[in-house]
Order: C-alpha cells, then sequence, then structure tokens
C-alpha cells in the first residue's frame, strides 16, 4: 500500500509541522494509519459474519424446505 510507506528520511524540515521532531511526526503517522488499517480489520470481520449468516439462513431455509 503507497499509505504504509516509510518516510523519506530526506524529506525537507520544513515539510514537518513547526516545532514538531520528525521522529515524532512520523510516529504519529504511523499510529493514525494503525488505527485506520485495524478499523478496515473489524469492518472485514464484521461484512464475513454477516455473510456466513446469510448462508446459514439459506442452508437452514433450503433443509427445511426439502422433500
Amino acid at each position: 500500500m503507497p499509505d504504509t510507506e516509510p518516510a523519506d528520511p530526506a524529506e525537507p524540515a520544513e515539510r514537518q509541522p513547526a516545532g514538531e521532531h520528525p521522529v515524532q511526526a512520523q510516529e504519529q503517522r504511523r499510529l493514525l494509519q494503525e488505527k485506520k488499517d485495524e478499523r478496515y480489520v473489524w469492518w472485514y470481520l464484521a461484512y464475513f459474519l454477516f455473510g456466513i449468516h446469510i448462508v446459514a439462513f439459506v442452508m437452514i431455509y433450503a433443509v427445511m424446505h426439502a422433500k
């Protein structure tokens, strides 16, 4: 993913927020990206579990109405 690539160490200092150390800024970006990625994992888990329930209900319906 392009968002997870490490910051370029040769990045100019003027691109960093004023008064913030480059290592702290990089750590802050990493933490924000980690939080975003964790949120995506929870959404994928929710969709997966929802899908399993749909499949289970369809299978129960099929078994109950089989002749």
